[in-house]
């Protein structure tokens, strides 16, 4: 399975989502933060994922006579970098924008289900916005982005940090949209 096939389904992105951080845990410990998902299906999803070596074990212990694993994301994992991203059909990008949302959904509604949920007090955004680029600004603002955010995906949990969920999507509102007034020019 290719990692473009991989990460388009809903389950296997949520639960890469619950080990990013360098967080270890183990597969009953996903089933507790995803109790919506069976079972079966997160240990078949788990094992595919350790199967493409995005997963791997970072310790064993017996426990009652079993085995139980935990997993950590691999650092050396696969991506889906531009090259595969072109090559993606449209699709592709249509199941993947769907599993995007399926999982934006699913962790916000576990959010919502948890005991204390304050979207105010914790600053929970779902704002949209349009925005007319050229492609040097589009370009501009992807890298501006970069930048702001990469420092960021490097934090490790630690007691006074909560895991935020950030889900940027652009793409063309229109095809040929033109302004419904002049544009202004100001000196």
């Amino acid at each position: 399975m290719d990692i473009t096939e991989l990460l388009l389904h809903p389950v296997r992105l949520r639960v890469v989502h619950a080990f990013s951080g360098g967080r270890v845990l183990t597969t009953a410990q996903l089933c507790a933060r995803m109790p919506e998902v069976p079972k079966v299906t997160m240990y078949r999803q788990v094992g595919l994922l350790v199967e493409a070596d995005f997963l791997e074990v970072a310790e064993e212990q017996r426990v009652r006579g079993a085995v139980e694993r935990h997993y950590r994301l691999r650092q050396d994992r696969p991506v889906v970098d531009a090259e595969a991203a072109a090559a993606m059909s449209l699709d592709d990008h249509r199941r993947g924008f769907v599993a995007a949302m399926a999982v934006l959904i699913a962790e916000f509604n576990a959010y919502l289900d948890r005991d204390g949920a304050d979207p105010v007090a914790d600053g929970v955004s779902y704002r949209q916005g349009t925005f007319w680029l050229s492609p040097s600004e589009l370009s501009e603002l992807s890298g501006e982005l970069l930048t702001v955010l990469w420092p960021r995906l490097a934090n490790r949990p630690t007691a006074d940090r909560a895991p935020y969920l950030l889900s940027p999507i652009l793409f063309p509102a229109e095809a040929g949209a033109e302004p419904d007034h002049p544009t202004e020019t100001r000196a």
